[in-house]
């Protein structure tokens, strides 16, 4: 097979629209500026500092400008899901052995902050620790490397990854942001150390922290790409409050929050500055989900969490709450508009999706009085996050209301709510599924068996799901990968009522129109390193 003419089979569209609303008078193509320091303002903090552990834009927005990555996507381009640029190698690699081996020449003279010298070994320590973590650690992304069988270096320079079958998904999961470099030497010292510590060879070299406060960084001036960065530096200041946020963007105390402002947000700071506010806009690759517990009584009972489903009205809510909150589209486990997402008709044959939603409450009251809970009552853990978080949760319990549920929201802040995440202590949680590339092949391993996800807080083991996902990722037809996408998905919402989509995310950036040089992606981790951000003041 022509491993070439394989991966244009299985190549995944772009289909993350974004646009630039303009209120600036200043032209675009204007020679980037040296100088200043960037404020931006970042809505949570992270639960560690390791970006291998974590999936939080709370990690990326502070910390991506500290590491480089082996590639990453075009920055110049980010919301194409197939076009790819190195960071820390020379060229992008031509697969060979029928697309089953990519040999990565890495670049030389590159050095981490603090001055040792950075190799093919520190390339391949990180991503053996992100594909195959040892016992006591976490990798957040393992299910997006099932198709690799090794990864090695042929000497100090070459780094060699060997897949079991050949697979399109494998570039875009290379091109993960999260996948930072970090120095073999510290990881042989302590694999946990990066969840504190800070050392990369990315643009800016880490100056200081401040719990609750901020992350600064300076300009790397040994960075590895002749010319960048252009600021000296850079201050995230960290608020969970929406209005705080808007009022540092309308005060210039940021210039930017990079994650994104509802509608009202973006039309009142437009109204307050004109021209001094440049808006982009994007489609999101990004989801809020409620998961049951499965270990939990009556979540063990599939009735019980498939009369959740049916409760809320999609349709209705991307009405009314589009116009108060970040979320938008209506969309099953893949990101809406894609060739392998369900059709709006396919949708609606999915409980929870019926255009009906008198008969789907009525269903769900039926099935709560035969699970023998007609008068269920729980709580709701939810992340003390405005947007969408603490919008979307609100808006859910009151679903759940209109069958006779009774519902109790707690909020705890990130770290602890990753905490209860991970150790399975809710009866049911809000959860995400939000992801960078958009790569529906991989971006489903969210759904698969606890042990095999890493990211799935479900609590339950489906084999047969899992080897859907496999089927998925090992055919270069797409008519048979939409095929098992669809046998996925009525598995995940239907069937076995594992996890529940609520509503697709909208991305609105409006940022001073000094900012230049970033560039909206569907994903609120891609493109964040800063290295090619400057001011135009």
């Amino acid at each position: 097979m022509n491993p070439l003419k394989y991966l244009k089979a299985v190549s995944i569209v772009g289909v993350g629209a974004a646009v630039a609303l303009g209120f600036s008078g200043v032209p675009a193509q204007a020679a980037p500026k040296q100088g200043g320091i960037l404020n931006f303002v970042v809505p949570d903090e992270p639960p560690s500092w390791d970006g291998h552990r974590e999936t939080t834009f709370a990690l990326i927005h502070p910390f991506a400008p500290f590491y480089s990555l082996l590639i990453k996507v075009n920055p110049d381009n980010p919301s194409s899901s197939t076009d790819f640029v190195c960071d820390l190698c020379t060229e992008m690699p031509t697969p060979t052995d029928e697309g089953k081996t990519y040999t990565f020449k890495i670049k030389q003279g590159v050095k981490f902050h603090d001055g040792t010298l950075l190799t093919a070994h520190d390339i391949v320590a990180s991503f053996r620790k992100i594909i195959f973590p040892p016992e006591g650690t976490t990798s957040a992304r393992v299910a997006y490397f099932v198709m690799v069988e090794s990864v090695s270096a042929a000497d100090d320079h070459t780094v060699v990854f060997k897949l079991k079958y050949p697979s399109g998904a494998f570039i875009p999961a290379l091109a993960t942001p999260y996948n930072f470099i970090y120095s073999k030497a510290k990881l042989e010292k302590d694999l946990r150390w990066y969840e504190t510590n800070v050392m990369g060879s990315g643009p800016f070299k880490f100056v200081a922290r401040e719990a609750g406060a901020y992350v600064r960084g300076e300009r790397n001036k040994g960075y590895h790409v002749p010319g960048q960065p252009y600021l000296d530096g850079f201050e995230a200041i960290f608020s969970n409050k929406q209005a705080v946020q808007v009022q540092a963007v309308r005060g210039d105390r940021a210039a930017i929050q990079f994650r994104g402002f509802p509608p009202k947000s973006r039309d009142d700071l437009i109204a307050a500055l004109g021209n001094e506010i440049t808006v982009q806009e994007s489609d999101w690759n990004c989801v809020l989900l409620f998961t049951p517990n499965h270990k939990k009584k009556p979540f063990d009972d599939a009735r019980v969490r498939r009369a959740l489903t049916l409760a809320v009205d999609r349709w209705g809510g991307s009405q009314s709450l589009s116009r108060i909150a970040i979320v938008k589209a209506v969309g099953g486990v893949v990101f809406p508009g894609h060739p392998l997402a369900a059709t709006k008709a396919e949708l609606e044959q999915i409980p929870g999706f019926w255009r009906d939603i008198n008969k789907s409450r009525a269903e769900a009251k039926r099935l709560l009085q035969e699970a023998g809970v007609p008068d269920l009552k729980f709580v709701l853990w939810n992340r003390a996050v405005d947007q969408p978080y603490t919008i979307v949760g609100t808006w859910l319990i009151d679903q759940w209301r209109q069958i006779g549920v009774t519902v109790e929201q707690k909020m705890e802040p990130t770290g602890p709510f990753y905490a209860r995440l991970r150790s399975a202590e809710f009866d049911v949680t809000v959860d995400f599924n939000c992801q960078s590339v958009i790569n529906p092949l991989l971006d489903v391993g969210k759904f698969l068996s606890e042990d095999i996800g890493n990211e799935s807080y479900g609590a339950y083991i489906d084999r047969d799901l899992d080897k859907i996902f496999e089927a998925m990722n090992r055919t270069s037809d797409e008519t048979e990968q939409r095929k098992l996408m669809r046998q996925f998905e009525k598995r995940v919402l239907d069937e076995q009522a594992h996890s529940f989509v609520t509503l697709w995310w909208n991305r609105i950036i409006p940022h001073r129109s000094y900012v230049k040089g970033w560039k909206v992606s569907p994903s609120h981790y891609l493109n964040q390193d800063l290295a090619n951000v400057w001011l135009d003041k």
